[in-house]
């Protein structure tokens, strides 16, 4: 990995998950069109959120990362973004009171549009066709034109990611995330919820407490960070053409950024060591991510960390473990103390949804809230017994009233998926499930910043 890395060097190497585009020529016609639009996202803002991160590394912050398993085209609309963004900035609040720490909030969003697949086929009574990869690649349909890979769609994901940064900036910085709002977040289906009276409960202290500063003489207006708030984007970068064209040199430091978004991450089907994936991750600046799944050794994953992090940079490199509520026990440990004796400084997030996906009775595809939450237990106690922070959580889940995963305070069932079941891809929690997590990871945090207080020394006199 010492050779010289430019945006397409990943092209001299192998690649998996990448489609199979029958026309080469409109392929590098769009991405070369792709290459003139202006960037969605900016450097500065790339450095602000990979500090940010460095704090969760540190143990002073904890990161929620969220949003669709895939984006689609047809589900694009300023309310679905509106809502989205209502659940994460709830389950912020009740994250950040509970644990007592900033929360780093990271959407899944603006640039999720591609989907590694087991297998490049599929068959549905006996026509074979390629798989769905996402809206930026194929169509759901499974017809043979609508399964072909277009490049044109790359077109269509830029503009609709545009669109929806557009709008997710107008909300944090426009008044919707200011704190004094915090009662106006609920959604209406949830408002009879058990959840809707834990959330009015923290709102209504949380008012109470501006209120008593205002009382104090404060002027809460002359607070930035009351009245709005940072949210980023991200995506798994599994289409290189796409990347590259969006990998730009920032101006004031002379580094390449991919523009496509504030944090992207390497799948667990494409963290192989001398692969294109790895290859052009490692020349940009970016905050990134690594998928961590049971597959993975220790060894491996040190040799992945020096090529990605070699300056061991703090919030550089996010492990999002995902191993299965059944397997986190057996991985996790291992790759904790490799890190630890390495001294690698990385964030340590927990993705508890593509380990544990199921198939139903009646043929869906979902997760047990259950055992969702029996990994994240898990990642948070095996984190506490090996003495590091158990840095964030990454779910799939939606602000949309879908009945999708099973379980949860609702306690949904089999027979009910076929009610809203929405999603293009894999299943996602849903609002009222979102926040449910919210408040039992919330206990989490409080349990473990509780330890860590009573770990402290004793301080004299007090």
């Amino acid at each position: 990995m010492s050779e010289r890395w430019t945006p397409d060097s990943w092209r001299a190497k192998p690649v998996v998950q990448i489609p199979d585009y029958p026309n080469a020529k409109a392929l590098a016609e769009v991405e070369a069109q792709l290459a003139t639009f202006p960037p969605l996202v900016f450097a500065g803002e790339a450095r602000n959120l990979k500090r940010a991160l460095g704090r969760v590394a540190a143990g002073e912050a904890f990161l929620l990362q969220g949003g669709d398993c895939a984006e689609s085209f047809a589900e694009h609309g300023a309310n679905n973004i509106r809502d989205f963004f209502r659940v994460l900035l709830q389950m912020a609040v009740v994250l950040t009171y509970a644990g007592a720490l900033p929360v780093v909030k990271v959407g899944r969003i603006a640039g999720q549009f591609a989907k590694p697949r087991s297998s490049p086929t599929e068959k549905i009574n006996g026509v074979e066709l390629p798989s769905y990869r996402g809206d930026i690649v194929n169509d759901i349909a499974f017809t043979a034109e609508a399964r072909t890979p277009d490049p044109q769609r790359q077109l269509m994901a830029y503009r609709q990611s545009a669109a929806t940064l557009n709008l997710l900036r107008a909300f944090a910085t426009g008044g919707f995330a200011n704190l004094g709002s915090v009662h106006q977040w609920m959604l209406g289906f949830i408002k009879d919820s058990q959840q809707s009276r834990r959330y009015k409960e923290l709102a209504d202290r949380i008012s109470d407490a501006l209120n008593f500063m205002r009382a104090c003489g404060l002027n809460l207006e002359s607070h930035p960070e009351l009245r709005a708030t940072d949210i980023y984007t991200s995506h798994e970068a599994l289409l290189l053409g796409y990347e590259q064209a969006f990998t730009r040199v920032d101006s004031t430091t002379g580094d390449w950024y991919a523009t496509s978004g504030h944090m992207i991450w390497i799948g667990d089907r494409t963290r192989q060591l001398d692969h294109g994936h790895v290859e052009y991750f490692r020349g940009i600046k970016n905050p990134i991510g690594l998928k961590c799944g049971p597959s993975l050794k220790a060894d491996e994953l040190l040799r992945l960390i020096d090529v990605l992090n070699p300056d061991n940079e703090p919030g550089r490199l996010t492990l999002i473990n995902r191993f299965g509520s059944d397997k986190i026990g057996d991985h996790l440990p291992s790759l904790i103390r490799a890190v630890q004796r390495e001294g690698h400084a990385v964030v340590w997030s927990c993705d508890p949804m593509h380990g544990n996906t199921i198939t139903s009775s009646n043929g869906y595809k979902t997760r047990p809230f259950d055992r969702v939450l029996s990994e994240v237990k898990s990642f948070f106690a095996i984190h506490a017994a090996e003495g590091t922070h158990a840095g964030g959580v990454h779910l799939e889940m939606t602000g949309q009233d879908v009945t999708e995963c099973i379980g949860g305070a609702r306690a949904i069932t089999d027979e009910d998926l076929n009610d809203r079941y929405h999603t293009v891809c894999d299943p996602r929690l849903n609002a009222e499930q979102s926040i449910d997590m919210a408040f039992l990871i919330a206990e989490l945090l409080k349990q473990d910043r509780g330890n860590k207080l009573k770990s402290m020394p004793a301080v004299a006199g007090l």
